[in-house]
């Protein structure tokens, strides 16, 4: 087991959401993804245009429910249900202290390939998609179109890659950096890279729109870009 920052440890290309990770993972995935906060404040403001009195949403892979959480604040007057879908325990746990203040907001500890999907106005998958195996994300964007009623819509975030081998280099370099300059030292850099060898799996910004496009969404458009890291909303 190798340190990767944030008293967080993991093995070669074993990267796992389970164990300890849930009681540092607010802070680790805050300093590993640029403008986290910000992405969460843009899906939440995006709610407005897809959340009405009595509307449902999901979000996949909730972790501790913090971006449940401001849906819930921002949403509060409108009677929302809020359902939050997180496989491990120790995550689960964190997003249920956080969702305890509001009623509208269910956690389900459960495989997102195994929950029956009720018709919803809004899913939001948050750096999410990017850790399913790639032979299943068809089958998970099929499955949210399947679920959203007409004029739904479904807001992802991903690490994506880039086009071509050297906008890689530069793309990669650059995120170096960026970990460098928010305090992880090169073991730990190194170490989280080498934990996430076969787990997390980004694909290009076309990838993720064809996957889209091919579930049947016909508006597809990116609405965050930095560096590696891309928001898209497709609406049914």
């Amino acid at each position: 087991m190798t340190k990767v920052g944030d008293s967080i440890s993991a093995g070669n290309a074993n990267w796992s959401f389970g164990g300890q990770v849930a009681a540092t993972f607010d802070d680790h995935v805050s300093k590993s993804v640029p403008l986290y906060h910000q992405g969460h404040d843009l899906v939440v403001k995006l709610s407005d245009f897809f959340l009405s009195k009595g509307s449902l949403a999901y979000d996949f892979g909730c972790s501790t429910g913090t971006l449940l959480a401001l849906l819930a604040e921002r949403n509060r007057e409108k009677q929302v249900r809020l359902v939050g879908i997180e496989p491990e325990q120790g995550m689960v746990e964190q997003a249920r202290i956080r969702a305890a203040p509001f009623d509208s907001i269910t956690i389900e500890q459960a495989d997102l390939f195994d929950v029956a999907l009720e018709k919803a106005d809004l899913v939001t998958s948050y750096y999410t998609i990017q850790f399913v195996r790639p032979r299943r994300r068809q089958e998970l964007f099929d499955k949210v179109f399947e679920a959203l009623n007409w004029g739904g819509g479904f807001v992802f975030f991903e690490k994506v890659r880039a086009p071509d081998a050297r906008f890689q280099d530069m793309m990669s370099l650059i995120y170096t950096d960026y970990k460098l300059d928010v305090g992880y030292d090169a073991d730990e850099i190194v170490g989280k890279s080498r934990s996430l060898k076969g787990v997390l799996e980004p694909f290009s910004s076309q990838a993720n729109i064809d996957l889209a496009k091919r579930a049947g969404f016909q508006d597809v458009m990116t609405i965050f870009k930095y560096v590696c890291f891309e928001g898209f909303l497709a609406i049914k």
